[in-house]
């Protein structure tokens, strides 16, 4: 099996600003539960098979790794369903060639530790939107009984067998809850973790456990209980639709003056977002199982502020500044989580945007018109920010850096060109 590059230099976006969009979309499963979901199918020998996959670059990555560590995965992108039989042990060496390349690479961690006592695991890479230290995945595994050295650039653990204990997360990671999680439900006893993340992703990893035979309490909350089994067993799983996506089509009605119906999310997942669009002038008419986004006009200013779930979320950032860049009115974005998300706006402002950044701060004037220019996206969510700048700015803007955006959004080119856009992916 071939995995797209990551690198990519020959292809770029081309995005003709102007158009109002106008339609629907369907969105599919989210990125960021589907590569846990894989890598947590490690924790029961047999197939599991896991469904509403989204056809993206990230998963085409997860699945290699998964066969590096002799599991075989099969993947229909049509129907957007994952295969992954896993055997009685599998291989607990999870290479850096490709876990440089993304940084959801290190969820193997805990279920490779609870399932084979040892894990090898890369020290990831990823988006280039700052640092994020694997301390608190450290220290938790630690409280569990894991020995954990740092060694030729690999995080190398080892347990006879976890055991269960009382973890306070000092911030809420996703990424630590969902290592933690992974790896105390076949730990012995029983793991309470305080603080831990709340995201709908995490419950929807929590569902897949527990449909796999975990026992865990306070799924949804602060406070996760996991009380450690003897082994799990494989199953059948529907991935949780994607709020980032969905967000970014909401934003893509709010900055064309558009209408778009987002079909397949759940609009309570979204609900500081969605009410950022309301203040921003948007009408906002939320269903079961799909929300509609409707503008008149240019948008107002509006100011955010970047939290954990269910604040507003950083995966968002970029997309409502460039919302403000064209906004009426100046609005202030302050970012908590990524110190590097900013980074973007530097491409931005050669779109003609008016952005000012202090530290975990950035004050966006809003332009009556952006101009297209080359830009490059330095990260998935900036690749979006800058496509749905291109939207309105006048002329012709050029998106270099395509495969950022492969890694999050499946048939964007696509989608857009259905909405009205005039959009085209070409060789240069």
């Amino acid at each position: 099996m071939t995995v797209r590059s990551y690198h990519s230099s020959v292809e770029a976006l081309t995005v003709i600003g102007g158009s109002r969009l106008s339609g629907s979309v369907q969105v599919t499963g989210a990125k960021n539960s589907v590569l846990k979901l894989m890598a947590a199918s490690l924790l029961a020998e047999g197939t599991t098979t896991i469904t509403n996959v989204p056809d993206i670059v990230d998963v085409e990555i997860m699945s290699e790794l998964l066969r590096r560590l002799d599991c075989d995965v099969q993947q229909e992108p049509q129907s957007g369903t994952v295969t992954i039989t896993v055997p009685e042990r599998p291989h607990y060496r999870a290479d850096y060639d490709l876990v440089r390349k993304m940084r959801a690479s290190i969820c193997v961690l805990g279920p490779l530790l609870s399932r084979c006592g040892e894990a090898d695991v890369a020290l990831p890479g990823g988006d280039n939107i700052g640092s994020r230290g694997l301390d608190l995945h450290i220290d938790g595994l630690q409280r569990m009984g894991a020995h954990v050295v740092n060694e030729h650039g690999y995080l190398i653990a080892t347990a006879q067998r976890l055991q269960g204990a009382n973890i306070w997360l000092d911030f809420p990671s996703v990424g630590a809850t969902e290592t933690l999680i992974m790896a105390a439900v076949r730990a012995q006893g029983v793991t309470v973790i305080d603080n831990a993340a709340r995201e709908p992703e995490i419950v929807d990893i929590c569902l897949m456990l527990v449909a796999m035979g975990a026992h865990i309490e306070g799924i949804g909350t602060s406070t996760i209980s996991i009380e450690g089994v003897e082994s799990l067993h494989p199953v059948e799983h529907r991935v949780v639709p994607d709020r980032i996506v969905a967000g970014t089509w909401a934003v893509a009605a709010a900055i064309t003056g558009g209408d778009i119906t987002v079909e397949g999310i759940n609009p309570e997942h979204l609900r500081i977002a969605l009410d950022k669009l309301h203040t921003a002038g948007a009408e906002v008419t939320a269903a079961d199982g799909a929300f509609r986004v409707t503008m008149e006009g240019r948008p107002k200013a509006v100011d955010i502020v970047t939290l954990p779930y269910p604040g507003f979320p950083t995966d968002l950032q970029p997309q409502y500044i460039a919302l403000n860049s064209i906004a009426d009115g100046a609005a202030l974005v302050t970012e908590n989580l990524f110190e590097a998300r900013f980074r973007f706006v530097r491409e931005l402002a050669r779109l003609g945007a008016d952005v000012r950044t202090d530290g975990h701060h950035a004050l966006i004037r809003g332009k009556a018109a952006l101009s297209g220019a080359p830009v490059e996206a330095t990260d998935i969510r900036a690749g979006a920010g800058l496509v749905l700048a291109g939207l309105v700015a006048e002329g012709r803007t050029e998106i270099y850096g395509v495969s950022h955006i492969d890694r999050g959004y499946a048939g964007l080119t696509e989608q857009l060109c259905a909405l009205g856009a005039e959009v085209e992916r070409i060789s240069v």
